[in-house]
């Protein structure tokens, strides 16, 4: 969506630390740490806050920015965002178990062609496991997993956020503080990864939510159903009114219930 998007925005789509193109830095890859490390590369590139745009893991650092850095937050757009909700599918939740970097090894340097043949018929023996529109995006994910500081960041950061029993950080006691601000949440109805009803669940938490359910898309509607999503997403950001952060209204939103 990056190139629609940028015919009328500033873009800044940036590689998280570990991630892509980026240095693998031995330290910290929480989601404090992530969030931190995009305040400032708006510092650096001279912007002074934005519309921030998370997928899955993107969608909890996205939450976790909005938190720490709320002077800096324009909007929110979470897309089958992470960090809403305990349950997550078992194929992540394996990732955090003893030996998983070996495993995610072995399938990373199966070919992505023989990936892409192969998943379908998984996905026809076990339906549950993944969404059938989301084959290429995970067989193209494991390829780029070859890279073996690259498999070592993505372990460390899933074992950030995620234990054996699902996902261990919920942003949903903290979106009292985010009142006010404008959120999209969008997801796909045949999500396998992270379950639809989080983001329905979360809407009822949020003063100015706005829904996106794309029919039949899995956990990639961004990939596989941008023409679907760019309508509704292009609307919120021409329509939503920016936050904008007071400290007194922080300090009275921090203050007990009741």
């Amino acid at each position: 969506m990056i190139e629609t998007l940028a015919a009328t925005h500033t873009v800044i789509a940036p590689d998280l630390p570990g991630h892509g193109d980026s240095d693998r830095p031995a330290g910290d890859y929480s989601l404090g740490a992530h969030a931190a490390v995009l305040r400032d590369l708006l510092v650096a590139l001279g912007h002074s806050s934005a519309t921030v745009i998370g997928h899955s893991l993107g969608g909890g650092i996205a939450l976790q920015f909005a938190y720490q850095f709320p002077d800096r937050v324009n909007r929110l757009v979470l897309i089958s965002s992470g960090g809403l909700g305990p349950q997550l599918s078992p194929m992540l939740r394996g990732a955090t178990l003893p030996g998983a970097g070996t495993v995610v090894a072995a399938l990373a340097r199966v070919p992505q062609p023989v990936t892409r043949r192969v998943l379908p018929l998984l996905l026809a023996m076990a339906p549950r496991l993944l969404a059938r529109p989301d084959a290429d995006a995970v067989a193209e994910g494991l390829h780029l997993l070859t890279d073996a500081q690259r498999r070592r960041s993505f372990v460390r950061t899933a074992r950030a956020v995620i234990t054996w029993r699902g996902q261990a950080i919920n942003a949903t006691e903290q979106l009292r503080q985010l009142t006010g601000l404008p959120v999209l949440l969008a997801w796909g109805s045949d999500d396998k990864t992270i379950p639809p009803h989080h983001h329905r669940a979360v809407a009822g938490l949020l003063t100015d939510p706005h829904l996106v359910e794309i029919a039949g898309a899995g956990h990639y509607p961004h990939e596989t159903a941008a023409d679907r999503l760019l309508p509704p997403l292009e609307e919120f950001l021409a329509t939503s009114t920016p936050f904008r952060y007071t400290e007194a209204r922080w300090r009275e939103l921090l203050a007990p219930v009741g």
